[in-house]
């Protein structure tokens, strides 16, 4: 259980820091010298043990180094439908350092995006006492992305692409994390360079693609010596240029095994703008993209398997089957200290 005059002690200690970090961060989103790109788009992958992929500030903050692949496919049924591949690698270097690495590969039809990300995490930890977590983080990541547009099947001109049918471009994640025992927050700024691609005229497609994601979480047992825990949770996301905003809230459940944990859950995915959409009859109504998204997984020794299926709940939709990806993973390294919460983000 949390203690909240802890809490509250520990939250008065780390003001400044929290201050000067919180300025430090304002003043690069919004420098007019600075411009960003959408690149890895935010699924749930969070909820199926790989953190890292959307939190820089999780490079190396489990007490175990951490291996995730994934491979999503949407509409089985369509062709050249949109699929993603991911690769991430975190480690803890020192006590206070942590670094990782993202691989990705995404296609969506003619267009396709390759590439790289390297990250610098720093932990901060500020328990008196070994065993419990009161750990602050903070993390970048520097990434290289390739984007490409196969014109090939194209039939007459578009005026929304440009001469070029590839481009590479930089781009530049930030982010922090606050563990408390069984309490935790992230924040995240993505894509914080304002890039223009030459693969599409400037016009068309806005170089501002600045997203920020917040997300807190819980987690509880009704019994402390129980095999079950518990973790509500939500996720907040917002677009600057746009103003597009959405929410997840999730709740997820843990079942202690001898040398296995098995997880499972259910998310909502609800955004805050509606669309006219045309229906029988030629009634048009106003609808909000929505996504229910049940997961489950299992923690096998070192090794780790999780699915998760995304339904939308809106219609029409181009396709009923769904989004399916599949997570592997792998923790290696040596085990460093377990603490005393219910925390498996940390205590892997």
């Amino acid at each position: 259980m949390v203690n909240w005059g802890y809490l509250k002690r520990s939250l008065s200690r780390l003001s400044y820091q929290l201050i000067l970090c919180t300025f430090a961060s304002f003043a690069l989103w919004n420098s007019p010298a600075l411009n960003a790109q959408e690149v890895i788009p935010t699924y749930s992958d969070y909820l199926t043990d790989n953190l890292y992929l959307i939190h820089p500030s999780m490079a190396g903050a489990s007490n175990y180094d951490q291996l995730r692949i994934t491979g999503r496919t949407q509409w089985f049924d369509v062709q050249d439908a949109p699929n993603l591949q991911t690769a991430a690698l975190n480690i803890r270097a020192t006590d206070k350092i942590g670094l990782g690495g993202i691989m990705f590969r995404d296609e969506n039809g003619n267009y396709s995006k390759l590439g790289a990300y390297a990250t610098f995490a720093y932990h901060l930890m500020f328990s008196r006492s070994t065993v419990n977590l009161n750990q602050l983080s903070f993390g970048i990541s520097a990434g290289l992305i390739q984007h490409r547009l196969d014109t090939s099947g194209f039939t007459r001109f578009d005026p929304l692409v440009g001469n070029n049918q590839s481009d590479i471009f930089g781009n530049i994640d930030i982010g922090a994390s606050y563990y408390v025992n069984d309490l935790y927050f992230h924040l995240a700024a993505k894509n914080i360079l304002s890039v223009s691609r030459d693969l599409f005229y400037s016009d068309a497609v806005p170089s501002n693609m600045r997203k920020y994601l917040f997300s807190a979480g819980y987690v509880f047992s009704f019994d402390r010596n129980s095999d079950w825990s518990y973790e509500p949770s939500i996720l907040f996301q917002a677009r600057e240029a746009t103003k597009e905003m959405a929410i997840d809230a999730n709740v997820k459940a843990y079942y202690q095994l001898d040398n296995s944990r098995l997880w499972g859950g259910v998310s909502y995915r609800n955004s805050f703008e509606s669309v006219e959409v045309t229906g029988q009859g030629e009634a048009v109504a106003n609808q909000q993209l929505r996504y229910i998204t049940p997961f489950v997984g299992i923690d096998y020794n070192k090794f780790v398997f999780g699915y998760t299926f995304s339904y939308q709940l809106n219609s029409p939709v181009l396709s009923n089957t769904g989004f399916h990806q599949i997570t592997l993973g792998y923790n290696f390294g040596k085990s460093r200290q377990r603490y005393d919460c219910k925390c498996p983000a940390i205590n892997n």
